[in-house]
């Protein structure tokens, strides 16, 4: 009987680490973990949980975020969520992809070696990990340097007269 405690004790205690290890990472550190790189989120997730027995997440934003990237328009609600494991994301809910007219759910991302594949359910496009090594910031996407830079630039305008 001892024994089967001291078996009962080292697993809860062996599923409490890597809990609470997980708990002090931010959101994009848990991605890298899994072999994802960072600019599947966007800047300011504000918080997420991770249930490390079966890969259940949620990330929480400030608020909804969209913004386009080459031809993308992207949008994300205020929560994701899905279930992660070692290069795939699965069940993914509250991320959307503009394709023609139509506003599709990204459902699935695979990593298979330097390749993303999104996947919408009917149909999946791949793109190198090397377009999501930074973070896309909401309303502007990659492109915000340029665009504070008009807006100072206007703001400057705007004084000399």
């Amino acid at each position: 009987m001892a024994f089967l405690s001291a078996i009962l004790l080292l697993l809860l205690s062996s599923s409490m680490q890597s809990f609470s290890s997980a708990a002090n990472l931010t959101a994009y550190e848990v991605l890298e973990q899994y072999d994802f790189p960072i600019g599947l989120l966007p800047n300011g997730v504000t918080a997420y949980e991770l249930d490390t027995s079966t890969g259940k997440f949620s990330a929480t934003l400030n608020e909804s975020c969209s913004f386009t990237i080459d031809s993308y328009e992207l949008k994300y609600k205020s929560t994701i969520t899905g279930v992660i494991a070692k290069d795939k994301l699965s069940s993914l809910s509250g991320i959307q992809v503009k394709i023609l007219f139509l506003w599709l759910s990204i459902v699935e991302v695979i990593r298979d070696d330097d390749e993303l594949e999104f996947s919408v359910g009917i149909a999946s496009a791949n793109f190198g990990v090397s377009n999501f090594i930074e973070s896309p910031t909401c309303g502007c996407g990659f492109d915000c340097d340029s665009l504070n830079f008009r807006k100072l630039k206007l703001n400057l305008n705007a004084f000399s007269s």
